[in-house]
């Protein structure tokens, strides 16, 4: 139920998400929050995966440098919500707001 519930949150998040936005995924972290700050926008979503074989280790990596790289231009952090697919932790959906 919360993997349909996240889903079609997705869903409804990338279809009602400006062109600017939708740009974000698949990006660096570093990469991301400065075209976040180029195009001026107040919250962003982005997508950290989860690297097979180092998921633990790893991702705490990955999300430590998104939060740096969305820190440093001003960003806190409102949510980090992981996406489990079939059992397995895929990545996360990090959201940063400017105050």
């Amino acid at each position: 139920m919360k993997q349909l519930l996240l889903a079609t949150l997705l869903a409804t998040t990338v279809l009602a998400t400006p062109a600017a936005q939708a740009g974000l995924f698949g990006k660096s972290p570093e990469e991301a929050a400065r075209q976040a700050v180029d195009a001026n926008l107040q919250a962003v979503t982005i997508w950290v995966d989860a690297t097979w074989g180092f998921r633990r280790q790893g991702s705490a990596n990955s999300l430590s440098d998104a939060h740096q790289a969305f820190t440093t231009r001003g960003y806190r952090v409102v949510s980090v919500d992981p996406y489990i697919e079939n059992g397995d932790l895929q990545g996360f959906f990090v959201t940063y707001q400017k105050p």
